[in-house]
């Protein structure tokens, strides 16, 4: 998975998929290993466009056992947030995975797990849970050990930013969630599984019309991704210059 992550960070899909291939039984008794494994493979289909293939492997490997391990439900959400928001629907599939987000959101172990059930609640359009949900997080308490601590800051006000974004309220989710962004490491996984979260937040800024601030993220995304450029970056590049010439024919 090292590498699987690597190729993701670096931009280089086709490399990511040459190097997996014909190498799926190395990982096939990994227990729920493998299905992060798959999801890395998705991820790098997602990259190249290859939308339909991404779901395959989401359908066929991903979600083959319909866990409730919060890291079954964080690949399985967040695939489908980034498939989302490139256009795709993605029909019943949010429905089993807000089930299950429902049940565990009353946990409150992690962050981490908290903000992946927010995306399977939003994703299933399961408003009072998701209401719940933020509140939980939101009365977290800054001094009751560090778990509790994150979900206080930065995890409820990326849940609130998530929560307004679902609602179409896309001011209120760009303050939300812009203001969390350097605080966003905090709530652990990699960079590759905390990238939805900050494409939500690129989202966010397009759909306000900071199309300045969007174009900051994205610099900075890349930034950290070693300088690559990516299927991802390239399309909402491409969204940014459509906006500005759309708002320049206004005028």
């Amino acid at each position: 998975s090292d590498l699987a992550h690597v190729h993701d960070m670096q931009g280089r899909a086709h490399d990511g998929l040459d190097w997996l291939s014909g190498r799926e039984t190395s990982w096939t008794h990994c227990n729920n290993f493998r299905f992060h494994v798959w999801w890395h493979r998705a991820l790098l289909h997602l990259d190249l466009g290859q939308y339909d293939m991404a779901l395959h492997l989401y359908d066929r490997d991903i979600r083959a056992e319909r866990t409730d391990d919060y890291r079954d439900i964080s690949n399985a959400a967040s695939l489908l947030m980034r498939l989302e928001l490139e256009g795709v629907n993605v029909g019943h599939r949010w429905d089993e995975l807000a089930d299950l987000s429902e049940r565990r959101a009353d946990d409150g172990c992690l962050a981490f797990a908290d903000l992946h059930y927010m995306l399977a609640l939003i994703g299933g359009g399961r408003e009072t849970a998701v209401a719940r949900l933020v509140g939980r997080m939101a009365a977290a308490r800054m001094d009751a050990g560090e778990a509790e601590a994150i979900i206080a800051q930065p995890g409820a006000s990326a849940a609130q930013g998530l929560a307004a974004f679902a609602a179409g309220d896309h001011q209120q989710a760009w303050m939300h969630l812009s203001s969390v962004q350097h605080d966003l490491p905090r709530i652990g996984g990699s960079h590759a599984q905390r990238d939805v979260f900050v494409r939500l937040t690129i989202e966010a800024a397009i759909r306000s019309g900071r199309l300045d601030a969007a174009e900051s993220l994205l610099a900075g995304r890349q930034a950290m991704r070693g300088g690559a450029w990516d299927g991802y970056a390239d399309r909402r590049r491409h969204l940014i210059a459509a906006a500005r010439d759309a708002a320049r024919q206004g005028h």
